[in-house]
């Protein structure tokens, strides 16, 4: 053989085995797909999904990587996902036979009766192509239940168990319809049956245990549990149905077996059961113990993780809830199901700052995470910015259409903010079945209330009221009976919403105010000292009822209450801060000073404790103090007003801070343009720095709104500046007779004179 033929056949060669190695796209998905498979059979769901994703990468158009992918997502539970899986599957191939059934049959148990239709109507089609499918027909039949159709659906399902007498499904469900027509001895007689004709499967066994346990036929259920166990000592099904009826029977001692048996098989859903059963049981210490072993044991799963934080905080321990996912953000920075648990934790304990950090990081990494954006509004609405929660609550909404939480708390923060008829269209703009909840029909009606439409809430009220006597409706009751002023039967409602929730601070007020609007203020304080004495630890319902000794002048019981309000609080910032006005109030500088930056101390990004100890210093002379106060409250909200107009004045009366006061005048105007003190400063600034015209446009705005004596000295001197004396002289004398003993009068009277120099 010559060189150039040696050559030719071993770049012949070459070529064979590099094509070879080059896998063609199908052979690619084939492979993943074949993966996939082995996985689920593992029940490892998260492998599977992973591989069927490499799948469908590898041929994207292709409807059954998208079919297996949902399969996997049911599997784990997540039917969101596991629905848009079938769906693209459908919209690829509008023939694959089992993604239109498992959509369909995730379709015919939805809420809305159009959704249950499409479902049917997708069974439908694929009955038309194989009339003998038995899950076609038992979807088709689940439909017609759903909508009212009980007959055609028995007799779909009769006709595949002629067609399939061992297709268990048909035989549940033709069980389950016999069973809502109150036929107890057709559903027995059908499960039988079932039993009979599947002899060496434990499912039908199961089926009939399940049956004799909803009768509450107790033994009955029992041995056909045992009974399918003898045929598969290993079924998770019939381990957890014997579990749970052994649990309800009080054989504690049986059921722990059970469910330790049941937590042992390989199957991940099952590994908590064991753990879940403890905790239910009141053994929370071994549960916990349980929990950290399983969270131990892989610690990449997120939801053993999950269920041990849940753990931690049903026993009130957040340190250690905390610490189990800082730990985890330092292995993975970048864990947004960690980032979000603790930014919950962070919430409840009112570290805002803290909360609002790591839901930033959420969004950065995961902009879709409605989860994210309904906590971020709980930020905003801690900060009392509800500009900010609206606007993360409508994202929310937008991300998660049917997540109601952020619907209702949306439409509670627009009708706070007068917008009503905002509120109502947010509620009617929820999913169709949504409508038919309780919790959607109370929301909506508080929209009612809020635009005075009594007559339509009266309606939903009295229809809530007739199915179940919820607080929430109580409470709508007894609004709508004050208005009336039906105040005995307001009280009554009252009474009953405070029996069922006592913490329900709406109710008592609204009781309190029934006593005050018949004249009666010391019936409706005594009530109220009655049920705080009966919610000792309600740290709310304490401040409340010294909010109303103040209001009675009762400073000393006031007083009281509020040192209760604190012991019954771990964090008691509230009340220190109605503590300490009660002794700016009186005079009592140091005391109040001591609490406030004790409160500081803890919390050095208050606002509210800020603005006190800027208001108290100020009061006491201590001008650089306050300005420094002032200065942090602006540092931590750019937009208090009150606090830039107070800031920009000091600075102002400073002399040598023009410019910079000035600077926060315009700021202060900004955030609050119809305030007349802003107006008042901004003027009063603009005349120290010799701008007259500007400074009478903006102090005859502030007199117009509110012609306090100060303002109107302010704008005699700035007409006495420009030369108008007549009109200065006019503000001047009405200034006068409100208070001729500021110091701005003798001001004022030297510059209308010629002498003054300001």
């Amino acid at each position: 053989m010559n060189l150039k033929s040696a050559a030719l056949i071993l770049a012949v060669s070459i070529l064979a085995v590099s094509g070879g190695c080059r896998r063609s796209p199908e052979a690619k998905m084939a492979r993943f797909l074949a993966e996939g498979k082995k996985q689920t059979l593992k029940k490892d769901y998260a492998r599977a999904i992973l591989e069927f994703k490499n799948a469908i990468q590898a041929r994207p158009k292709e409807a059954e990587p998208w079919f297996q992918l949902g399969l996997a997502y049911q599997a784990t539970g997540d039917t969101r996902m596991a629905a848009g899986c079938f769906r693209k599957a459908t919209e690829l191939n509008p023939k694959h036979a089992e993604a239109q059934l498992h959509l369909a049959g995730m379709m015919t148990m939805a809420g809305s009766k159009e959704v249950v239709e499409e479902g049917r109507n997708r069974a439908l089609q694929v009955l038309a192509g194989a009339p003998d499918n038995p899950e076609a027909l038992d979807t088709v039949a689940v439909a017609e239940l759903r909508l009212g159709e009980p007959a055609k659906a028995e007799e779909h399902l009769q006709q595949a168990l002629q067609k399939f007498p061992q297709h268990l499904q048909s035989s549940v469900k033709l069980a389950q319809l016999k069973l809502s027509r109150k036929d107890l001895a057709g559903a027995e007689a059908v499960l039988k049956e079932a039993v009979g004709k599947a002899a060496s499967a434990p499912e039908p066994a199961i089926a009939l245990g399940e049956l004799y346990a909803v009768l509450n036929r107790q033994a009955d259920a029992e041995q056909q549990y045992r009974r399918a166990l003898q045929l598969d000592a290993k079924n998770p099904m019939a381990l957890l149905d014997l579990g749970m009826l052994q649990l309800r029977s009080g054989k504690t001692a049986d059921a722990d077996p059970t469910f330790r048996q049941l937590a042992s098989l390989p199957e991940k859903r099952f590994k908590p059961i064991y753990a879940q059963y403890l905790f239910q049981t009141g053994k929370q210490d071994l549960a916990i113990k349980e929990f950290e072993r399983l969270a131990k044991d892989d610690a990449k799963d997120r939801a053993a993780r999950t269920r041990l934080v849940t753990a931690y905080l049903t026993m009130n321990r957040s340190a250690d809830a905390e610490r189990v996912l800082t730990q985890a953000l330092k292995a993975s920075p970048k864990d947004t199901d960690a980032m979000l648990q603790r930014s919950r934790i962070y919430l409840g304990s009112a570290r805002v700052a803290e909360a609002q950090a790591d839901l930033t990081q959420v969004i950065k990494f995961s902009r879709e995470s409605a989860d994210a954006h309904y906590l971020m509004a709980k930020v905003f609405q801690a900060k009392r910015e509800s500009a900010g929660a609206k606007l993360e609550l409508a994202e929310a909404l937008r991300l998660a259409p049917r997540y109601l939480p952020a619907r209702t708390e949306l439409a509670t923060i627009l009708i706070q903010g007068n917008a009503a008829q905002s509120a109502l269209q947010t509620m009617d703009e929820a999913p169709a079945d949504q409508k038919n909840s309780i919790g959607w029909a109370i929301q909506r009606n508080w929209a009612l209330l809020a635009l005075g439409q009594k007559a339509e809430a009266r309606k939903i009220v009295d229809q809530v009221l007739a199915k179940t006597r919820m607080p929430e409706a109580l409470v709508q009751d007894a609004v709508l009976k004050f208005d009336a002023k039906e105040y005995a039967a307001a009280r009554a409602a009252c009474e009953e919403a405070l029996h069922m929730n006592p913490a329900d601070l709406r109710s008592l007020a609204l009781l309190v105010n029934t006593y005050g609007a018949q004249g009666q203020a010391a019936q409706g304080l005594q009530r109220a000292e009655q049920f705080a004495a009966q919610q000792p630890k309600s740290a709310r319902i304490q401040q409340y009822l010294a909010s109303l000794y103040l209001r009675a002048g009762k400073t000393a019981e006031a007083r009281t209450a509020l040192e209760h309000a604190k012991s019954a609080d771990p964090n008691p910032t509230s009340a220190d801060l109605t503590l300490a006005q009660i002794d700016m109030a009186e005079g009592k500088l140091d005391p109040a000073r001591k609490t406030l930056t004790a409160v500081i101390a803890r919390d050095g990004k208050n606002v509210a404790a800020h603005m006190m100890l800027a208001t108290l210093e100020g009061s006491a002379g201590n001008q650089a103090v306050a300005v420094e106060q002032y200065r942090k409250v602006v540092d931590l909200d750019s937009r208090n007003g009150l606090a830039l107009n107070n800031l920009a004045y000091l600075l102002c009366e400073n002399g040598n801070q023009l410019d910079e006061a000035l600077k926060y005048a315009q700021l202060a105007k900004e955030a609050a343009p119809d305030n007349q003190a802003v107006d008042d400063t901004l003027g009063w600034t603009y005349y120290r720095k010799g701008i007259y015209l500007s400074a009478v446009k903006h102090l005859e705005s502030a007199v117009a709104k509110e012609g306090t004596a100060r303002r109107r000295y302010h704008l005699a001197m700035a007409y006495a500046k420009l030369g108008d004396r007549t009109r200065g002289r006019q503000a001047f004398d009405a200034a006068f007779k409100m208070d001729p003993k500021l110091p701005e009068a003798e001001t004022a009277r030297q510059l209308l004179a010629g002498t003054g120099k300001m």
